[in-house]
């Protein structure tokens, strides 16, 4: 296992550090790849004197050959949505490019690859749960379209290397996914709250704070991921959390747990935003024996310090 090499694309990233954390755990040598569009050296410092851990700053949409890895994690792209809105064509291009570089490293040193999807290819679903069979309903040319398209895309490239090369390719489909390392400003749901709470700001609600999301905490998203990593699934898989929240109920969580008095401000709804958002994780458990362990309150209890740091270095 030690001899192993995995490259993690997005290693400085929100997720993609936290996967690094686990592998290295594992006893793999890793190699970490990013461009730091969005991602954070500080993500990765305290790895600075792991001897099995390497980073390589690098664009992924460049073509690059690291050497021989026997597995590859893509989880290179800006994910949220004031990253991809405000980088919308390197959004498309590392989906597009990115995907098939990496997927023609995994061919060339027969490699496993497991590419990092989004629910977002669900869009605006008509279909609830969202189950993996369901095709979504996305605006093929709206302002979120630069991320879904972009992740869809990469599902037919992840498909087609399975398909025509024999890759041993994996596909997950990542649900709202929250946690130390979330970026403070990004834009999310957690990150907004939490930093809006301990602030005493506001927290701001878009539209009437009925829609729903469901949030899966970052060491059980990293737990599926790894697991359907190793498993024989070539299909797209749904990681999340199948609690449903409104975003109303989250930020009375949020509330509850900072014990800030911060009251709310509601604002207009984005175009696009989906009005539901629940992932049917019933192959991930049937195939992966896998299933979330921590809901929301113990997630935001555990994150409260570093959204707290956060305010504090911002300040």
């Amino acid at each position: 296992m030690g001899s192993q090499t995995i490259l993690v694309t997005g290693a400085a990233g929100f997720l993609g550090s936290h996967l690094c954390d686990v592998l290295l755990a594992e006893g793999y040598t890793v190699l970490g790849v990013d461009n730091l569009a969005t991602g954070k050296m500080a993500n990765l410092e305290h790895l600075s004197t792991d001897s099995r851990f390497r980073f390589m700053e690098q664009d992924i949409c460049l073509g690059f050959d690291p050497g021989k890895v026997d597995y590859v994690f893509n989880l290179a792209s800006p994910a949220s949505p004031v990253d991809y809105t405000r980088l919308g064509i390197e959004t498309l291009q590392v989906g597009s490019a990115g995907t098939l570089n990496t997927l023609e490293l995994a061919r060339k040193y027969g490699a496993g690859y497991l590419h990092a999807s989004t629910s977002e290819c669900y869009g605006d679903p008509e279909v609830h749960p969202q189950v993996e069979t369901y095709w979504g309903n996305v605006n093929p040319i709206g302002p979120r379209s630069v991320y879904d398209e972009a992740k869809r895309f990469s599902e037919a490239a992840v498909m087609a290397y399975h398909r025509y090369h024999g890759v041993n390719t994996h596909l997950v489909r990542i649900f709202n996914t929250y946690g130390p390392r979330l970026q403070a400003n990004d834009g999310r749901v957690i990150s907004n709250f939490m930093i809006q709470a301990l602030r005493g700001e506001p927290l701001t609600i878009y539209g009437d704070g009925s829609q729903t999301r469901s949030f899966c905490y970052v060491s059980d998203l990293i737990d599926g991921i790894v697991r359907l990593s190793r498993s024989e699934e070539h299909l797209p898989v749904n990681i999340g959390n199948p609690t449903e929240w409104t975003i109303a109920e989250c930020a009375k969580e949020v509330l509850a747990v900072t014990g800030s008095r911060s009251e709310i401000a509601y604002k207009a709804l984005p175009q696009d935003d989906p009005t539901r958002r629940r992932p049917d994780i019933t192959r991930a458990q049937t195939l992966l024996g896998w299933e979330p362990k921590i809901q929301l309150r113990e997630g935001l209890e555990r994150s409260l310090e570093y959204f707290r740091l956060s305010v504090s270095v911002t300040a």
